[in-house]
């Protein structure tokens, strides 16, 4: 008998989940995919390679010396 009433709060209840939209923080979401970091100071972040430390500093690309 209150298999009905079950069903028809559960149906309630899934509608309310698949239809609800919370507000959207864009900036939260731009901050997360751009993953930088909003400095009071300076508006633009230094560029830091993660990769740096792999390769020589070296003017010369072609590795030719004889000059």
């Amino acid at each position: 008998m209150g298999r009905g009433r079950q069903k028809a709060k559960a149906t309630k209840q899934a509608r309310e989940m698949k239809y609800f939209s919370p507000g959207t923080d864009l900036s939260a979401l731009e901050r997360e995919l751009t993953g930088k970091r909003h400095h009071a100071d300076t508006d633009e972040m230094e560029y830091e390679d993660p990769y740096a430390d792999l390769y020589d500093d070296e003017d010369d690309e072609d590795g030719d010396d004889a000059r």
